[in-house]
């Protein structure tokens, strides 16, 4: 971990229920160069925020986030970079506050992740590519498992994969178990059922691939500062905040300042 990391980690998280540190990460989801929320990862069903999501970014950062999570939605169906500029300039934005990012949507090979590295993103999300074993242990001995963080979505427990429009019968703690003993150490754990929904994250699912070893960051649903604290109790690593902070029945500055206290 670099000392840009170190520093985000000492300014942004706080102890979760295990004595793991905890942190809230600010979502910007990339659609079409414009940042927006999905329904439940449907792409029929989305919400403009912003035409420009560099201004989101500006907004998270100067209410005390030290972690960004963006998604390039495009990419996660498609596998190719569609908003690559986009993101390359919240990166640029991030770094200049010391903070960091962390990329995902269509991260499925070596060349995209290197790139993603190469242009200071601290660490990638990967989705659909950990279904491959032998490209999950290339990637691990070449990059190292802490720029790996592995994106285990779903429904009803089952691994949903290619920016979630195709379901899978894969159990995702199956995946999560298999994936730690490669050497991966992280997980964002989204219900897609509850993305977008403000109906509360799915807990249960979170701490289930935490009992595999993971460091589980929830995602999907998360209402208010109350489900925050409730993700930290429950021992997990994270939280992804998206919707409630766009919709405002979240304050990022509040929980980040509740979480620190």
């Amino acid at each position: 971990m670099n000392e840009k990391t170190n520093d985000a980690v000492t300014k942004t998280q706080s102890s979760s229920g295990q004595g793991q540190p905890f942190t809230l990460y600010p979502a910007i989801d990339i659609l079409g160069g414009a940042c927006v929320r999905l329904f439940k990862g449907d792409y029929e069903a989305s919400t403009t925020y912003e035409a420009n999501p560099r201004k989101v970014a500006e907004r998270w950062l100067s209410q005390g986030a030290r972690f960004l999570h963006v998604v390039d939605l495009d990419a996660a169906k498609s596998g190719s970079p569609v908003n690559r500029d986009v993101i390359r300039d919240i990166v640029k934005l991030t770094d200049a506050a010391g903070a960091n990012v962390q990329v995902g949507g269509g991260v499925r090979d070596e060349v995209a992740l290197d790139e993603w590295l190469q242009i200071g993103v601290t660490r990638c999300v990967i989705g659909t590519a950990a279904l491959d074993t032998s490209l999950m242990e290339r990637l691990v001995e070449r990059f190292g498992g802490d720029k790996i963080v592995i994106g285990l979505d779903g429904r009803d427990g089952k691994l949903a994969v290619r920016g979630w429009v195709e379901q899978t019968d894969i159990s995702l703690v199956d995946v999560a178990r298999r994936l730690y003993h490669l050497g991966i150490r992280s997980a964002l754990v989204t219900d897609v059922q509850k993305d977008g929904t403000l109906q509360g994250p799915n807990l249960d699912l979170a701490r289930a691939i935490s009992k595999t070893g993971l460091a589980a960051i929830a995602s999907g649903g998360v209402r208010n500062l109350d489900d925050v604290l409730a993700a930290r109790e429950a021992g997990l690593a994270g939280a992804i905040a998206g919707r409630s902070l766009y919709d405002g029945t979240l304050n990022l500055a509040e929980a980040l300042k509740t979480l620190r206290s």
